[in-house]
């Protein structure tokens, strides 16, 4: 029974460490100030953008967020906009990442 709770616990830990590994943001990501209003309007550096049907706002953790439990913020922001120019990947940065210029 122990080797199986050890297992276990060493199976959480690796499963946990992509969350505190450097998260690898795509070439064509762009970098913002977010602020959510109502889904599946936002505000990018002041200028009103829409959500597509699809997009997921992802945090420091890298889990999903709900727009509505971020409205009002002003939050740093790597993003990706889809052919239609809609925004369908948004990925909440640390502070740390907000610190680094090049993506």
């Amino acid at each position: 029974m122990r080797l199986f709770s050890a297992l276990a616990a060493a199976l959480a830990l690796l499963t946990a460490l992509p969350a505190w590994a450097d998260r690898p943001f795509p070439a064509g990501a762009k970098r913002g100030l977010m602020t959510p209003a109502y889904a599946p309007d936002i505000f990018i550096d002041g200028k009103p953008r829409r959500l597509a049907p699809s997009a997921r706002i992802f945090n420091q953790d890298n889990l999903i967020e709900m727009p509505a439990s971020l409205r009002g913020q002003n939050i740093v922001v790597n993003y990706e906009e889809d052919r239609d120019g809609l925004i369908f990947n948004v990925w909440i940065l640390t502070p740390e990442e907000a610190r680094i210029t090049g993506k």
